[in-house]
């Protein structure tokens, strides 16, 4: 069956993105670059928020953009294709391998686990992951830590308001200091 992943990164203060939103201290050196497009192989459909999409919609023009080197190329040629179900209540259409979510994030959760196509299920965002979480559907959490305190903003890890316990599945140290953590949601 299918697993539902959460990877984002985030500082070490827990934040996916700074008090003003921003986030441009989680733009991965090259060795990290290519981590994650190893790591997004093994999705098979990607379900996003509203501003995630929006963020992600750079990786749309893949064709047009000539200044991209090798590794953005190789990331977009497989991002471009990934399916794709935004949640949003203010969108009403979508580009891309992308459609708006039929239904409520449970059932497009179930729908997605019992389909025969393969690979992960990747929540990317935290408001989508809050709800996820909040539901028991995370059943990965990959956390990318950068080396940066932002004092604030979003944070990665949703309020469940119970305790999750957590196994550690791997764990990996970049030259950049950034260190990845993978939990799976304990029994």
């Amino acid at each position: 069956m299918r697993k539902v992943t959460y990877s984002m990164g985030v500082s070490l203060d827990g934040y996916i993105a700074d008090p003003g939103g921003g986030f441009a201290w989680t733009e991965p050196d090259e060795e990290v670059f290519r981590f994650v497009t190893e790591e997004v192989r093994d999705v098979g459909v990607a379900l996003l928020g509203r501003r995630l999409y929006e963020t992600m919609l750079y990786w749309e023009d893949a064709d047009q953009n000539l200044s991209w080197d090798g590794p953005e190329r190789e990331w977009a040629a497989i991002w471009r294709p990934l399916p794709k179900v935004i949640f949003s209540t203010t969108l009403s259409t979508v580009r891309g391998n992308a459609r708006l979510a039929s239904a409520g994030l449970l059932e497009e959760i179930e729908r997605l686990k019992g389909a025969p196509e393969g690979g992960d299920i990747s929540i990317g965002g935290a408001a989508i992951a809050a709800q996820a979480a909040a539901l028991g559907l995370i059943d990965e959490y990959r956390a990318r830590v950068y080396p940066v305190l932002v004092g604030g903003g979003i944070p990665f890890f949703p309020q469940v308001r119970r305790q999750v316990d957590l196994d550690l599945v791997a764990t990996r140290t970049f030259r950049s200091g950034v260190v990845y953590l993978r939990y799976r949601v304990g029994g």
